[in-house]
């Protein structure tokens, strides 16, 4: 269900003010969090925490690795040193001390060593420090809700699809309607896509508001649900904290400078009929546009007017 007409009109003059400010101060803008054809990997790591979670992972598929070799040689060695016909008569003893010993404390020291390295990784997400910006989630019954808690901006986020409406009068798409085609790849999508400065791959990913941060400074996100559980997920952050109602979970992240960038995430915990429906977009831009975008929000909100139709967001191709 749509919100209020205020609250419709202030969204919409997000909408329009977050693609002006990223197209005046952010002309090609890569997208980097976005799914690539073909990809098996990880999306590129912008912060410290996902650079971490992905060096855990790749050291966690090395030990398995070896561990699955090793018990693939027994196995092998096995079936050659001890089939019917290369040991006819089979030996009776009952147990081996030194080899129960060994499979006892190896696997110990394995966990040990893992636990040495991925506790420390966990108690850095877990462990919340003093945010610089600080910014309220809410998942709703299918789309987002961002409240800057320290600048009295607030605008919910949803899907780009050709369904999309917004005040469609004023943005030039006829009157004001329903149509009965969402999540359909269409020209009526593609337009308001382009109308919003994205490009046709961004079907289903983009959303007509984004979360704009700086980088090089610490965002704490206060995660909570205001129906169902839903889960506030960045793969290429490294942070995904489920939305609970009537609890107020944190995480926090910190975009490195130099990755400015379009990132892309999804609700990710089950949440109903449109749950993969409800897309995330970040920006991270510097500090600088940063302000800029905060100086223009407060405008648009305090004015209550929906901003004018936005030059289109240039974005380089995903990596």
């Amino acid at each position: 269900m749509r919100l209020s007409t205020v609250s419709t009109r202030l969204a919409a003059a997000l909408a329009g003010l977050t693609a002006t400010v990223t197209a005046a101060a952010a002309q090609g803008l890569p997208v980097v969090g976005a799914p690539t054809e073909g990809g098996i990997g990880f999306q590129p790591a912008a912060t410290e925490l996902a650079r971490d979670l992905q060096w855990l992972d790749g050291m966690l598929l090395v030990i398995i690795t070896i561990i699955t070799l090793f018990v693939l040689a027994l196995i092998v060695a096995v079936i050659v040193r001890y089939n019917s016909r290369a040991n006819p008569e089979p030996a009776t003893f009952t147990h081996n001390t030194p080899v129960e010993v060994a499979w006892t404390v190896v696997p110990i020291v394995i966990l040990v060593f893992i636990g040495a390295f991925s506790l420390p990784v966990l108690f850095k997400q877990q462990e919340i420090p003093e945010g610089d910006v600080i910014v309220k989630v809410t998942g709703y019954q299918w789309y987002w809700g961002y409240e800057y808690i320290d600048e009295e901006i607030a605008f919910e986020s949803y899907m780009i699809d050709g369904s999309y409406k917004i005040n469609d009068e004023a943005a030039g798409f006829g009157d004001d309607q329903e149509l009965t085609a969402p999540q359909v790849f269409n020209d009526e999508a593609v337009a308001r896509l382009e109308y919003f400065g994205y490009g046709p791959e961004a079907f289903l990913l983009a959303t007509d508001t984004a979360v704009v941060v700086p980088t090089g400074k610490t965002v704490v996100m206060q995660v909570t649900g205001a129906d169902v559980i839903h889960s506030w997920t960045i793969p290429a952050f490294g942070v995904k904290q489920d939305a609970v109602p009537g609890r107020l979970a944190e995480l926090w992240f910190e975009v490195e400078e130099g990755m400015e960038g379009v990132y892309f995430g999804q609700c990710s915990e089950l949440c109903g009929i449109s749950h993969a429906y409800m897309p995330i977009t970040v920006i991270a831009v510097t500090d600088a546009e940063y302000q800029t975008w905060l100086d223009e929000a407060r405008a648009a909100i305090e004015a209550g007017e929906i901003v004018p139709k936005p030059a289109a967001l240039k974005l380089a191709s995903a990596n």
